[in-house]
C-alpha cells in the first residue's frame, strides 16, 4: 500500500473508532467520496485530540506544528503525519477553501484559552470555525443538483454544522464541565438560574436539577432551529449526497431525542441511541416521505 492508501485508510480508522455516528451516515456514501469525507474528519478530530487529550503544556505548540505541517504538506513540502496525505489530496482534489481550514484552527486554538461564552452570539462566532466551516468543507465533496443557489447550499451546510455541535454541546455538558469548559451561553445560565456552582453540584450527585433541566430544554430547541434551518440545502444534495445527509441529521437528531427522553438530564449518563434505532434511521434516510415524515418536531 503507498503512502497516500495508507492514509486513506488511517484516516478511515480515526473516522470509524471516534465518529460512530457520522461514520454510519457516511458509508451511505459513493466509496469515491467517501475517502474524502473520512480524511476531513480525521483531520478535525486529530486537532481536537491536540486540544482535549494532549498535556496542558503542550497543547498550543502542538496545535501549532499541526496547522503548519498542514500548511507544509499543501506547499509540498514532506509531511512527517501519516494522516495529511489522505488530507491535502482531498483539498486539492475538491479545490476546498483554505479559509475554511483557517477558521477551523482558529477555533481550536480558542479552546486553549476560552473557558466560557457571554452570549448565544459569542458562541456562534466559535461555532462558525469549529462546526459551521467543517459543513462548507464538506460541501464541494458532497456536491449539489444543477440549478443550485450556491449561497442556499452554503447556508445549509453552515447551518447543519451548528445544529451537530450544539448537539453535542448538550449532550456533552458533564464531560464540557470536567475539562473545564462551558459551551451553553451564560446568558442563557443566568436566565435559568444557574450557576457554575449549580452545575457542579448536578454533576456530583448525578443528577440535574429542575433549573439545568429548562436550560437544555432551551438550548434543544434552538438546535431544532438549526436543523429546520438547514432542510432546504439539503434537499439540493446529490441524490447520494442526500441520503447519507438524511441519515447524519436522524443519527444526530437522535440524540436530543435521547436528551428529550430523559427529561433533559445531562448529568445522569451520556445520551445514547441504541444501535438498533440507529439502524433503522439510516434505513428512514432513504425514503423522502418517510424522512419528512419523521422530522416534522423540527420544522
Amino acid at each position: 500500500m503507498d503512502d497516500l492508501e495508507a492514509s486513506y485508510a488511517r484516516c478511515r480508522r480515526v473516522h470509524r473508532e471516534h465518529g460512530r455516528s457520522y461514520y454510519l451516515a457516511t458509508r451511505l456514501l459513493p466509496p469515491a467520496k467517501r475517502r474524502h469525507v473520512h480524511a476531513l474528519y480525521a483531520f478535525t478530530r486529530w486537532a481536537d485530540d491536540i486540544v482535549d487529550g494532549a498535556d496542558p503544556a503542550d497543547r498550543s505548540e502542538r496545535l501549532e506544528e499541526w496547522g503548519q505541517a498542514f500548511l507544509s504538506g499543501l506547499a509540498g513540502g514532506a509531511g512527517a503525519d501519516p494522516l495529511l496525505p489522505a488530507v491535502i489530496d482531498t483539498v486539492r482534489r475538491y479545490d476546498l477553501d483554505l479559509d475554511d481550514f483557517d477558521a477551523f484552527l482558529r477555533s481550536m486554538a480558542m479552546d486553549l484559552k476560552v473557558t466560557g461564552y457571554a452570549t448565544y452570539d459569542d458562541l456562534l462566532g466559535y461555532m462558525g470555525g469549529s462546526a459551521a466551516a467543517i459543513g462548507t468543507m464538506m460541501l464541494p465533496i458532497l456536491g449539489t443538483v444543477p440549478g443550485t443557489d450556491p449561497a442556499v447550499a452554503r447556508a445549509s451546510a453552515r447551518e447543519l454544522g451548528y445544529a451537530f455541535q450544539l448537539t453535542n454541546f448538550i449532550r456533552d455538558v458533564r464531560e464540557d464541565l470536567e475539562r473545564g469548559r462551558i459551551y451553553l451561553p451564560e446568558e442563557d445560565l443566568a436566565r435559568f438560574g444557574v450557576t457554575l456552582a449549580t452545575l457542579h453540584r448536578d454533576a456530583a450527585r448525578g443528577r440535574a436539577g429542575d433549573e439545568v433541566r429548562a436550560l437544555v430544554r432551551f438550548e434543544a430547541g434552538r438546535a431544532r432551529a438549526h436543523y429546520a434551518a438547514a432542510l432546504p440545502g439539503l434537499a439540493r444534495l446529490e441524490p447520494r449526497s442526500r441520503v447519507c445527509i438524511r441519515a447524519a441529521f436522524l443519527l444526530y437528531g437522535g440524540i436530543l431525542e435521547a436528551v428529550a427522553a430523559a427529561g433533559y438530564d445531562v448529568m445522569t449518563g451520556r445520551a445514547v441511541v441504541p444501535r438498533r434505532t440507529r439502524l433503522a434511521m439510516v434505513g428512514t434516510a432513504f425514503s423522502e416521505r418517510r424522512f419528512t415524515d419523521r422530522i416534522r418536531g423540527y420544522a
